[in-house]
């Protein structure tokens, strides 16, 4: 069984980490652990017209495939099992991730359970994935990202390409979420792959 978190934060393109929930609801041998902060449930509602209430938190408000292979921790939560190394995940994805959150992760300060369980993934070695959603960009974005990229981190802007022939908004959704998932070895089919 591969564990995996999943953070949701308040950039746009919060449409990302739900395609990315509901792919990964497939996979029966993969669980993930999901937490998403109360800028990352704003964007939900004001994106998608998803009403996430974090306090009391469904999952078939967010996704139509639910399953039992996921497991929600509230943002303040700080005593939750993915804010200790202790306990053993094959690492973190935060999609979309807001420069407010690059920059707390950036620099070792946790604010909420997703920049903890980033800090978790950093001190022991583990893949931590961000998607950066912003621009233009700013020196101090580029400066924090550099920093992550530095520390081992994977920073994957949500830049879909088109060789694959894009005929809709979802290919291209599909398109980052693949290369999201790459990351993790794990195969979507969801895309075209280049084949030179």
């Amino acid at each position: 069984m591969k564990r995996l978190i999943v953070g949701i934060t308040g950039a746009s393109a919060v449409v990302y980490g739900v395609r990315l929930l509901e792919v990964l609801s497939q996979h029966e041998n993969v669980e993930v652990h999901l937490t998403i902060s109360s800028s990352g449930a704003r964007a939900l509602w004001e994106e998608l017209q998803i009403k996430v209430d974090i306090d009391n938190f469904d999952i078939e408000s967010l996704i139509d495939s639910p399953t039992k292979q996921l497991i929600y921790h509230h943002q303040n939560n700080i005593g939750a099992s993915i804010a200790s190394g202790s306990f053993r995940t094959a690492g973190m994805i935060v999609v979309p991730c807001s420069m407010g959150t690059v920059a707390s992760i950036a620099a070792g300060i946790s604010r909420n359970l997703i920049h903890r369980a980033a800090d978790v993934c950093i001190k022991e070695r583990r893949k931590l994935v961000i998607v950066p959603r912003e621009t233009p960009l700013s020196s101090i974005h580029l400066e924090n990202m550099l920093k992550l990229s530095q520390n081992g981190v994977c920073v994957l802007p949500a830049m879909p390409g088109f060789y694959h022939f894009p005929k809709t908004v979802d290919d291209q959704i599909n398109f980052i979420v693949t290369k999201i998932l790459d990351q993790f070895d794990i195969e979507s089919g969801l895309t075209q792959r280049w084949k030179g």
